[in-house]
């Protein structure tokens, strides 16, 4: 049976010194971040996934961007090794949690670098972007863990944000979403739509027609709704002060089995 569950890290009590790059930091609430957190995860498990809360990195202040850490595919978990060296400690413990039974665990190597988030799965199309955090090293040893098994990989270019999934992800039909004065590379996607806000490009396939995605995107998810869609909604305002988005906050793991 294909799984259902969700890789989660509770927020660092230093979350407000995470990372910015494309934004003016504003000040971040770590109290508020937590309920926010926990709304979340309730949101993944009233749809039918599994929580799984990889052991808390305290000292990682970016550490709740799980996905940032490991990218799978199929039955191969590529454990990354981020372009911001502050974030390559928070990289152990979910090793950790991917590693077991049917799943074989691969590394990217010094010097090359890749973040998750510059991992978008549509089929077996791998979009990965290039030149922020990921750089042609990463996405070599990518390309050679991944494409033994089927994939074809895509290299899009980044750099109006953090990663490429800051820019852009997929509906469930393949399609993908994106703010138009993000995206770059547009024409690397065989059906691209825009959407009318920045929050708008990033759902999570909850499965079926349900679409996880922020609060701050009414008239996306208008747009979604429009389409026979039936986006289910979060309120994750003090994560997008830090870049963070719906799909940097877990890591669902559909291709290993359970």
């Amino acid at each position: 049976m294909p799984s259902r569950r969700a890789l989660v890290r509770r927020p660092s009590p230093r979350l407000a010194e995470g990372l910015v790059t494309h934004i003016e930091r504003t000040p971040v609430d770590p109290a508020l971040a937590l309920g926010q957190w926990e709304r979340y995860v309730g949101a993944l498990r009233e749809h039918g996934w599994e929580p799984v809360e990889v052991e808390p990195a305290d000292d990682c202040p970016d550490g709740v961007f799980v996905e940032d850490t490991v990218v799978v595919f199929r039955d191969v978990a590529l454990v990354c090794r981020s372009g911001a060296p502050s974030r390559r400690a928070e990289t152990a413990a979910v090793e950790r949690a991917v590693a077991g039974p049917g799943c074989a665990v691969r590394h990217v190597r010094e010097p090359g670098t890749l973040d998750g988030g510059d991992v978008l799965k549509v089929g077996d199309t791998v979009y990965v972007g290039q030149g922020g955090r990921t750089d042609a090293g990463g996405l070599a040893q990518l390309r050679a863990a991944f494409e033994p098994l089927g994939a074809r990989v895509v290299a899009v270019p980044v750099s109006r944000v953090l990663h490429l999934k800051s820019a852009v992800t997929a509906l469930p039909d393949g399609t993908v979403i994106g703010y138009e004065p993000l995206v770059e590379g547009a024409s690397l996607f065989p059906r691209f739509l825009p959407v009318p806000e920045e929050a708008g490009a990033h759902v999570v396939l909850l499965g079926g027609r349900k679409l996880l995605m922020s609060a701050s995107a009414p008239k996306s998810a208008e747009l979604f709704a429009g389409l026979g869609y039936e986006p289910v909604t979060v309120d994750i305002g003090e994560f997008e002060k830090l870049e963070g988005c719906v799909t940097c906050l877990s890591i669902r793991l559909r291709d290993l089995p359970t």
